[in-house]
């Protein structure tokens, strides 16, 4: 059993795991902004109450993305520093399936559409299939509009992800629907520990974020004719 650190910071939460032989810790709080404050602090000291040293861990995984551009940055800046100083490899996560794999947990089925708020009237979506014990990707994720992910996902089984707040009155009514995330972090610690048993690992320069969008912001001019 491997001794793993995860960190996601893709979202306005930070997640944190900690896995170990006979258990997996977590740690969530607020992310945005304060996640590159918080990350290292919070990581020390979850090794701390575990009795883990720095030295003691297989690999550092971290979520790739897609998700908000300061907090990718985050998560893989930390996760590349500590596997150079540690010459570890790391493990990417895809944070869509974070969210798929928590909704499984909640009941959503083994075909999961995880739609995540983008900001600026767009999202985030992918689409999810578990089989043969693990997650295998339908849809990759990419960027929409709500409508035009409407159109695209054709009455699908579950949902599951922020933009189903967000955006409620564009996506419409969906029988299945799992807005909120039980644990991030306790997926995030299931996906860590599945990424190292295929052996899906990475040298620490590969540390780096997966962007579906290039652009971050409204000009003036674009927000006045949304108005």
């Amino acid at each position: 059993m491997p001794v793993l650190l995860a960190l996601d910071s893709a979202t306005d939460t930070m997640a944190l795991a900690l896995v170990t032989p006979g258990q997996t810790q977590v740690f969530e709080a607020a992310g945005g902004a304060q996640a590159s404050a918080r990350m290292l602090p919070e990581v020390r000291a979850m090794l701390a109450n575990a009795g883990v040293a720095m030295a003691d861990l297989d690999a550092i995984a971290f979520g790739q993305g897609p998700g908000a551009f300061t907090g990718l940055r985050t998560a893989c800046a930390v996760a590349q520093g500590l596997a150079f100083g540690l010459d570890r490899p790391v493990l990417a996560v895809d944070s869509l399936m974070l969210v798929a794999e928590d909704a499984r947990g909640q009941g959503a089925g083994d075909d999961v559409w995880v739609a995540m708020d983008a900001r600026i009237g767009e999202i985030y979506a992918g689409r999810y299939r578990w089989a043969d014990d693990g997650w295998q990707v339908v849809e990759a994720p990419a960027l929409y509009a709500p409508d035009a992910l409407v159109a695209h996902w054709d009455e699908p089984a579950a949902v599951a992800g922020t933009a189903l707040s967000e955006y409620a009155a564009a996506l419409g009514p969906l029988p299945r629907a799992w807005p909120q995330a039980a644990s991030r972090a306790g997926a995030l610690g299931r996906l860590a520990l599945a990424a190292w048993q295929r052996g899906d690992r990475r040298d620490a320069a590969e540390a780096l974020p997966v962007y579906v969008r290039d652009k971050v912001a409204l000009t003036t001019a674009e927000r006045e004719r949304r108005a």
